[in-house]
């Protein structure tokens, strides 16, 4: 086991002997375990440690990072980011791989995340939990454009072997422990429990999301050949004949075009900008679109499928509608009128928060004081609006918490949606953002309640 995830770095090929590689450090066991088995390997090997400063050991895990590089006679870069209010984890991801990018750039070279096994099943995981379709069993890819994951196929505990073995030590983040969050919940109640019928769980997950990711991509050549062959757009019925699994996925292989943005001159209008989920149920409706006159079905997130006299395409729909209530203003404490929805806000002592979400008996939301950017703006819902519900690890697009909720799409545009320095706060009785929800230890909490009235 000890030298288990240097021989996973090894067979990688990820880490080349010879060539300059930016090692993402954060100063955990995994990323010493790769900054060590990548200059093991030769590479010439370039640190980046970002400080958020957003815990009061930051600046000690920036100098832990800066010994242990001069002592393995490693450049480390650091830099110091402020990200400011809401979902601060996905901004911390976003602002370490935009560094990372720009110094691979610099260095014409790959930039590597230290994520491993055990990273990957709690990611497959939380994405079958909230996520149905093939796509959420992938995981995380050994390559995206730059980045790389070397130790994909070795466990987190065997990151921790390695660096035992070879006199390493390392620093545990305790958010990594903060209940709160829907990984942390994943790895210390749920992964124990599989544990507990196999040793080899994450292994297995992990190997799982392998096999599929190399079966998806045969899926998707034949579905492109099928595609390259019908044309665009696609005659309905030719479509219908095919097996019902590549049927599917030729679907979502058009969706993705549709909704695809280059981003350069010589990207090819192929390349899905990100990919499209598509349910049995979507597809099935897709397939059963008229033959005659044109037919339009919302497929969400913006795209819609037309039916023209038995052919098939996809394109980018305007889904906000001119009959949305206009913004309006809200102070707190303060109240206003959205459409036919009363906004009240209000400040109250309390005695525990209890982590802040939806008041059981009202339905109102707790919001910490020290998140919110007053006054806020309460507006309608609009095409690519997303948010991060409480409790959940990603975010997620309004349209998609509609349509888990069956929401009628006629009604979704008059639904408020509080937003605070350009992120949503709350959309009454859907969801309460991350970022914004109350602490167990706040004693004052911002208390924003909903209220529709019934016409006469």
């Amino acid at each position: 086991m000890q030298e288990r995830a240097f021989e996973v770095a090894r067979a990688s090929g990820l880490i080349r002997s010879g060539e300059p590689l930016v090692v993402l450090l954060s100063g955990g066991a995994d990323s010493v375990c790769l900054l060590d088995c990548a200059g093991r390997l030769g590479a010439q090997v370039h640190a980046l440690h970002v400080n958020y400063g957003l815990r009061p050991g930051s600046d000690a895990d920036e100098q832990f990072c800066r010994v242990l590089c001069d002592r393995a006679g490693v450049d480390v870069i650091v830099e110091r980011v402020t990200l400011g209010e809401g979902n601060l984890q996905a901004k911390a991801r976003q602002a370490r791989y935009e560094i990372a990018e720009r110094l691979a750039l610099e260095y014409g070279c790959d930039f590597a995340a230290a994520h491993t096994a055990s990273d990957q099943a709690e990611t497959v995981l939380y994405r079958l939990a909230v996520s149905p379709g093939s796509r959420a069993l992938l995981g995380m890819a050994p390559r995206r454009g730059r980045l790389v994951r070397p130790l994909l196929e070795a466990t987190r505990e065997e990151t921790r072997a390695y660096c035992r073995e070879h006199g390493l030590t390392w620093r545990d983040d305790p958010t990594n422990e903060d209940p709160r969050f829907a990984r942390s919940r994943l790895r210390h109640e749920v992964l124990p429990v599989l544990r507990a019928l196999s040793a080899a769980t994450e292994r297995t997950i992990a190997e799982t999301s392998f096999l599929l990711r190399d079966e998806r991509l045969v899926l998707e050549r034949a579905a492109d050949a099928v595609i390259a062959r019908l044309g665009i757009p696609t005659p309905l019925q030719a479509l219908r004949s095919e097996p019902i699994g590549l049927a599917r996925t030729v679907l979502i292989r058009l969706a993705e075009r549709a909704a695809s943005v280059p981003q350069s001159t010589d990207a090819t209008p192929a390349t899905p900008a990100s990919a499209v989920a598509l349910s049995r149920a979507d597809c099935a409706a897709i397939l059963a679109l008229s033959d005659e006159g044109t037919q339009t079905l919302d497929v969400g997130g913006g795209l819609r499928a037309v039916a023209e006299y038995g052919t098939l395409r996809f394109v980018l729909a305007d889904v906000q509608q001119d009959s949305s209530p206009a913004d309006v203003p809200l102070a707190v404490p303060g109240e206003v009128e959205f459409g036919d929805w009363e906004l009240h806000a209000r400040v109250e002592k309390v005695a525990q928060s209890a982590g802040g979400g939806f008041l059981p008996a009202r339905g109102d939301a707790l919001l910490s004081t020290r998140s919110l950017e007053p006054p806020l703006t309460v507006r309608a819902w609009r095409h690519g609006d997303r948010m991060r519900p409480a409790g959940l690890q990603g975010s997620k697009t309004l349209q998609d918490l509609f349509t888990d909720n069956k929401v009628p799409r006629e009604e979704r545009t008059q639904i408020p949606v509080v937003e605070s320095g350009g992120e949503i706060v709350w959309v009454p009785g859907l969801a309460v953002g991350e970022g914004f929800r109350a602490a167990p230890y706040e004693s004052e909490v911002v208390v924003l309640s909903a209220k529709r009235r019934v016409s006469a």
